[in-house]
C-alpha cells in the first residue's frame, strides 16, 4: 500500500517554500493539504488563487458549500477543516452538522443553498429542478449559481487529493455521519 507523505519545507521548491511563508504568518502553520500541492511546483499557488478568487458568495454561503461537498465525497481531512471555519463563520456544532447532510433547518436562504450543493454534487451536476427553483426562489441569482459550481470544484479538488492520499488530518477531527443522500 502506498504512503504519502507531506512534504516539508525544506522539500519544497522556493516557489513554494515563499507560500509556505506567507501561509505560516496569516494562519500560524501550513495546513497539510496546502503543503501536500507544493509537492507539485505550480499547484499549491494555482489552488490558492482558486480559493481566493472573488465570489458573489459570502464566506459563510461558501463553508456551506464546501461543508457538504466534503460529506458527500467522504473526505474527512475537510470537513474537519471546514467544520472549524465554519465555526469561525457563525455556525453552531448542531448548524454544521445539519448543513453537512444537506439541510439547514434554522435559515430558508441556507437551507436552499445546502439542499441545492447536496443536489449538484450527487447528481453530477443535473440537480434537480426542485432543487434549482428553490435556490433561486429562496434570492440567489445565476451568478451565484456558477459561483456554487466554482466553489464545488474547488472542494473536490481537495477532497480527491485526500481521499486519494490520506494523509495525516491536523484539525480537530470532525464526528463521523453518515454521507447524504438526495
Amino acid at each position: 500500500m502506498a504512503k504519502f507523505q507531506v512534504p516539508t519545507r525544506e522539500e519544497v521548491s522556493e516557489n513554494n517554500q515563499a507560500i509556505f511563508d506567507s501561509l505560516k504568518k496569516s494562519l500560524g502553520f501550513v495546513p497539510n493539504l496546502y503543503a501536500y500541492f507544493a509537492k507539485n511546483d505550480t499547484a499549491l499557488a494555482d489552488y490558492l488563487n482558486l480559493q481566493n478568487r472573488k465570489s458573489t458568495l459570502k464566506a459563510k454561503e461558501r463553508e456551506v458549500i464546501n461543508l457538504v461537498t466534503s460529506q458527500y465525497n467522504g473526505c474527512r481531512y475537510c470537513q474537519s477543516a471546514h467544520t472549524v471555519l465554519g465555526k469561525m463563520n457563525g455556525f453552531t456544532d448542531e448548524q454544521i452538522i445539519e448543513i453537512r447532510k444537506g439541510a439547514a433547518s434554522f435559515d430558508a436562504k441556507i437551507d436552499a443553498l445546502a439542499q441545492f450543493t447536496l443536489s449538484v454534487v450527487a447528481n453530477n451536476g443535473k440537480a434537480s429542478e426542485e432543487a434549482k427553483d428553490s435556490f433561486l426562489a429562496a434570492g440567489y441569482t445565476e451568478a451565484n449559481l456558477i459561483d456554487v459550481v466554482i466553489v464545488i470544484g474547488d472542494k473536490i479538488i481537495s477532497n480527491y487529493i485526500h481521499n486519494l492520499t490520506g494523509f495525516e488530518i491536523d484539525f480537530p477531527i470532525a464526528s463521523e455521519l453518515e454521507t447524504a443522500t438526495v
